[in-house]
């Protein structure tokens, strides 16, 4: 009797010592769709996500839609079939979910919009994003700031840019700018030599760096054969490369063609590097793995039966709803502060920014 005692507790020690790690799978799954990879912004995004979720003791299912709807519809069901908890989704075009969000729903899964807003739906239960509006008014006063019109003696010519009109975000952003360089429009100290204005007619569908750049050189052949190009307000930073790309096709940034003032978003490294060789003029440092953060915090919360932390409950309307929302606070950039801002923060490294 003595010898079984002994093997039972044996037993129960191994199988005891086994316990972590079935626990740490026992939290469930998490879905996370993620919208393309051809930002190293979402590729950071989602990677940093799963890491979290992994550390928090969850399975995380990460994919990546590569711009494609259908691709990102069919992922996203995929995920409710296998029993994911929550889904976390950064959406292609925030308008194209309402179906396979029901579909969610009717499972008993949560959603979490990530940083755009999902339109249209009433299965939208949370959204963890940056002051959109803010990015906008950061953007344009960084653009205001190079452009140095308080000691300019006349207007100086700009380009406006917006992001994908499929995305609820380049609206806010769009609105934000506009916020401060409408007056400076109306006033007559900046001059927006295209006539091309509002969304409908400067969006840049799926933020699309090329799309962009074809567009700047269709500006310059049209608008500027006679006139000098003196700023552009670029959304993100992707389309910046692009625009900066057309710029230096005719001339800017070399011999007496100063390069013209372009701002941008995100803080990805080529923008960074651009922003030190004076060709970019400044970006907006949105750090992610806050965002990230915020969003296990959220899904901690709900697998938990608690009510996530929010911070603002009336800005942003789907449609359908008003979803409550974290917003965090993103950071202007320009060569003066950029080093410091992105090496102390751990973003990147100063060897990373300088080879």
């Amino acid at each position: 009797m003595k010898k079984l005692g002994t093997l039972i507790a044996s037993v129960a020690i191994g199988i005891a010592s086994f316990a972590p790690i079935t626990f740490a799978q026992d939290k469930g799954t998490v879905g996370i769709s993620m919208p393309t990879k051809t930002s190293t912004r979402w590729i950071s995004d989602g990677e940093t996500m799963e890491k979290l979720f992994k550390e928090a003791g969850y399975t995380a299912d990460l994919q990546f839609a590569d711009d494609d709807i259908p691709n990102q519809l069919a992922q996203i069901e995929n995920m409710v079939t296998k029993g994911a908890k929550v889904l976390v989704i950064g959406a292609i075009d925030g308008t194209t979910l309402s179906d396979i969000l029901q579909k969610a729903a009717d499972a008993g899964v949560k959603v979490i919009a990530y940083d755009r807003l999902i339109r249209d739906s009433g299965n939208v239960d949370y959204y963890a994003t940056f002051d959109n509006f803010q990015v906008g008014v950061l953007q344009a006063t960084s653009l205001v700031e190079g452009l140095k019109l308080d000691a300019a003696t006349e207007a100086k010519n700009v380009e406006l840019f917006g992001g994908s009109p499929d995305d609820n975000n380049a609206f806010f952003f769009y609105d934000g700018a506009m916020s401060v360089l409408q007056p400076l429009i109306d006033s007559g100290k900046i001059v927006v030599k295209s006539g091309q204005m509002g969304m409908d007619q400067v969006g840049t569908l799926r933020w699309d760096g090329t799309v962009a750049q074809a567009r700047m050189e269709n500006l310059l052949s049209s608008t500027y054969t006679d006139a000098k190009v003196d700023g552009v307000l670029s959304p993100y930073d992707g389309l910046s490369i692009g625009i900066i790309s057309a710029l230096k096709g005719v001339g800017y940034g070399s011999g007496d063609m100063p390069m013209p003032v372009v701002t941008g978003q995100d803080a990805e490294l080529p923008s960074v590097k651009s922003i030190l060789a004076d060709e970019q003029y400044s970006t907006v440092f949105k750090d992610t793995r806050e965002l990230a953060k915020v969003t296990v915090s959220m899904v901690d919360a709900i697998m938990g039966g608690k009510e996530p932390e929010v911070n603002d409950t009336k800005t942003y309307n789907n449609g359908v709803k008003v979803v409550p929302s974290y917003l965090l606070k993103p950071v202007a950039v320009d060569k003066t502060n950029i080093k410091d801002v992105m090496v102390t923060s751990g973003y990147y490294t100063a060897e990373q920014i300088d080879n």
